[in-house]
């Protein structure tokens, strides 16, 4: 895949918000009529795109009918011991940010705190938080495989 693409109210606040979560702004351009940018991190790219007037996104967490994108996962195996741990400096980091940038930065807020999940032959340690226009991140880590 080349890119999950997200249309944001706010690109500045969305830049600022994935930036703390780890990724970096590799291209800044123009669709149509509205800023867009590339940004990567966490072993995968995201796009970027500001929506003039934008309506509020559907709860696609909170809403158990809703039908779509439901969210974006992230594999933090390789890049973490403790997904708990990895969640708390996490949102210090939001907290220490939202001090300091209020109009940018929010506290983190997240949707599901670290819980353990058999997925096939796996044992995973799964989170969610939301994004500034509330898409649900999810973070995985691989604990054991069941033979």
């Amino acid at each position: 895949m080349h890119h999950a693409s997200i249309r944001t109210a706010d690109i500045h606040r969305a830049i600022a918000f994935y930036e703390i979560l780890g990724f970096t702004v590799n291209e800044r351009f123009t669709t149509g009529y509205t800023l867009a940018c590339w940004m990567e991190g966490l072993g995968g790219r995201i796009e970027l795109i500001q929506i003039p007037e934008p309506k509020p996104a559907p709860d696609a967490f909170g809403d158990e009918h809703y039908v779509g994108f439901y969210h974006l996962s992230f594999d933090l195996t390789d890049l973490t011991q403790d997904l708990p741990s990895w969640l708390n400096q996490l949102s210090a980091l939001y907290a220490d940010a939202a001090l300091h940038n209020p109009q940018q930065i929010k506290p983190l807020k997240i949707l599901l705190e670290p819980v353990q999940q058999m997925i096939g032959d796996k044992v995973y340690e799964v989170a969610f938080i939301a994004d500034p226009d509330g898409l649900p991140l999810e973070f995985i880590r691989v604990l054991s495989r069941v033979e």
